[in-house]
């Protein structure tokens, strides 16, 4: 049963991503411009992530930092963080406008639309603690149980327990779930803190129903 749904999940995640890249292109054209009129550098940043069994990638989003900034250092490890992120980036970040070049991550086989966020192959910590989840053995996603309920202020171990909630309950309910509700938190702006991973959440977000 999960291999069928999992091959409909890799089908469905195809057919979304190209046609959003459709529907998205005037929007991609209109940041490309934005980017590079802005600042000096790329416009698009890569970086390597941990995919599926921990294989490495490297993962695209619009750039928002200038060419200056650390490499492969979180944001939220940076020391002021704020200094480094562009006027465009901002509003990127504020939007979650700079994911959308993971779109091409999806239809190339590197993600799904809906997953554990891929860690950064330096964050051992995180890697190590959803290893006891297995969800480190799934394709990463765009979105995620953990993104919908705390993103960056959720601690790494209430992170790595969502993640496995997710892991755990993988299907269609908890897909429709998280891709709905990711639109939500993007409106809101929920979560979102730069310089830091947030104030630790309450017991009980280990115990949030599915």
């Amino acid at each position: 049963m999960l291999l069928n749904y999992q091959t409909i999940k890799r089908l469905s995640d195809i057919l979304i991503s190209v046609v959003a890249v459709i529907i998205l292109l005037p929007l991609f054209l209109v940041l490309v411009i934005a980017i590079k009129l802005d600042s000096k550098g790329p416009i698009l940043f890569k970086q390597k992530r941990i995919g599926k069994q921990k294989e490495h990638f490297n993962i695209l989003k619009f750039r928002t930092m200038k060419s200056d900034t650390p490499k492969d250092t979180p944001t939220h490890l940076l020391l002021n963080p704020e200094e480094y992120i562009t006027t465009v980036g901002k509003f990127l970040r504020k939007t979650s406008l700079d994911e959308l070049p993971q779109i091409f991550n999806i239809i190339k086989g590197d993600m799904s639309i809906v997953g554990p966020r891929p860690a950064l192959w330096n964050q051992y910590d995180l890697i190590e603690e959803r290893d006891k989840y297995e969800a480190n053995n799934i394709l990463p996603g765009l979105t995620g149980w953990a993104q919908i309920n705390g993103r960056d202020e959720l601690p790494i171990k209430d992170k790595a327990y969502l993640d496995g909630e997710y892991v755990k309950n993988i299907g269609i309910v908890i897909d429709v779930k998280c891709f709905f509700g990711t639109f939500l938190s993007v409106l809101k702006s929920d979560g979102v803190i730069e310089g830091g991973t947030g104030r630790p959440t309450n017991d009980d977000m280990r115990k949030k129903n599915l």
